[in-house]
């Protein structure tokens, strides 16, 4: 009988038994980033597709859905600013998405510095309580808000109906759950040595949060203005429900409006489409150029 020996550093010189590799199998990770780059790239062409249908005719558009246009049809754009409307509707949007921003943040900003900051046990379960007020949906507040404003506009004479600052006004509120929240996580990212100092030198409270604190969170205020932005852009339900006149529509509602005048004479599918890029422009817009800000603002804050 032969007995077959192996050296003792046989194995050692083998090293680590390794796992068969498994060809043609995608590990979780590879999939992950395989289906965000399929719905990138879906979203992409979707853009494409409305921006190129924006400058085709009614008629090019129903022989051949998806195509290049045969002639660049700019009059739907000249067309859809002068009949739906959308000049006076892109500043009534711009008036409020932005004025609302800024109201909002100005005041998110203290009470989440404070929340950030105390080392109280009530720090903990208000700032819970503003994170439960992002999930109450807005269709449940449509008509309270609205009966409300009703009450205090006959009694106060204070116009909220009907008006920008009554619009302004629920935005704010609406804005104020989720940006509290945002804004306190990123307070609680930021080094507090720092605040120390500043208030050993001789700086208060109000001196410390205005010229240090807000300075170093400049990247989570941007975040939050620019979230509020748009979701005060696209924000259609109280837009509809509060504003009356034509003058005071914002471009959600004048973009309704203008598909509803299409039923009586005919769609137009490319003045349509114009509509829906005059829309969508400024939004992208803001992104492309704060992109990177909210990334960083969104990012900061997270585990905190």
């Amino acid at each position: 009988m032969t007995v077959i020996t192996r050296p003792p550093d046989a194995d050692l010189r083998a090293g680590p038994a390794r796992p068969a590799a498994r060809r043609g199998r995608l590990r979780p990770r590879h999939l992950g980033a395989a289906v965000i780059r399929v719905l990138c790239l879906g979203n992409i062409l979707l853009l494409i597709w409305m921006v190129v249908t924006s400058l085709r005719d009614t008629r090019d558009i129903f022989e051949h859905p998806v195509g290049l246009p045969g002639h660049l049809a700019w009059g739907n754009y000249s067309r859809a600013w002068d009949t739906g409307g959308f000049g006076p509707a892109l500043v009534n949007s711009l008036v409020v998405s932005v004025g609302s921003a800024v109201i909002a943040v100005a005041l998110a900003a203290p009470a989440a510095y404070v929340l950030a900051r105390t080392r109280r046990r009530i720090g903990s379960p208000l700032t819970l309580l503003f994170a439960l007020g992002i999930g109450v949906p807005t269709q449940l507040i449509v008509i309270p808000v609205y009966v409300a404003f009703a009450k205090a506009q006959n009694a106060t004479q204070l116009k909220l109906l009907d008006s920008m600052q009554g619009l302004m006004t629920v935005y704010v509120g609406l804005a104020m759950p989720f940006t509290v929240f945002l804004l306190t996580g990123y307070f609680r990212s930021l080094p507090v040595e720092v605040e120390e100092a500043a208030c050993l030198d001789g700086a208060g409270a109000v001196r410390g949060f205005l010229q240090i604190v807000l300075p170093m969170a400049r990247n989570g205020l941007i975040t939050a203005f620019t979230l509020q932005v748009l979701s005060a852009w696209n924000e259609t339900l109280f837009s509809l429900v509060l504003l009356t006149s034509d003058g005071n529509r914002t471009l959600p509602s004048a973009l309704l409006s203008f598909i509803d005048q299409q039923q009586f004479q005919g769609t137009d599918w490319g003045g349509m489409f114009a509509g829906v890029v005059i829309v969508m422009a400024p939004v992208l817009l803001l992104f492309v150029v704060l992109g990177q800000r909210l990334i960083a603002g969104m990012t900061a804050g997270v585990g905190k």
